[in-house]
């Protein structure tokens, strides 16, 4: 079983940063697959970005079209915490932000397929 704790979420202006962080216990880190998710109020959870666990070639990473450039997904398997630093931020970014792990990488990369999920982090964006 794996616990998932998000932090890091608060208040910001528009064009301003954010760094997210998923600090994990109870599993193998390193095996699992990450993501991010995102909840804005009235909407249904929507996909933001992932990360791989380690393959010979290293990770591969993949963002949803709205956050690419803006957004980066990291992980540091030492520390057993996911990242996710949000650059230009803008007031439709707005939401909770999830993480989830699971053991499959799913085939549709913006799918929601994961085993375990934290409970969620909020970010505001003033305009």
């Amino acid at each position: 079983q794996v616990q998932l704790v998000e932090s890091g979420g608060g208040l910001v202006q528009a064009g301003g940063s954010l760094r997210l962080s998923c600090a994990a216990s109870g599993g193998t880190f390193s095996s699992y697959n990450l993501a991010w998710f995102r909840q804005a109020p009235g909407k249904e959870r929507e996909f933001v970005a992932r990360i791989s666990r380690s393959s010979w070639s290293g990770y591969s990473t993949y963002y949803t079209d709205s956050v690419r450039g803006r957004f980066t997904i990291s992980r540091d398997n030492a520390k057993n915490t996911l990242y996710l630093q949000m650059n230009s931020l803008k007031p439709e970014d707005t939401a909770v932000y999830y993480c989830a792990a699971g053991t499959s990488l799913p085939t549709d990369p913006e799918s929601p397929a994961y085993d375990y999920w934290g409970q969620g982090t909020q970010v505001t964006v003033s305009s």
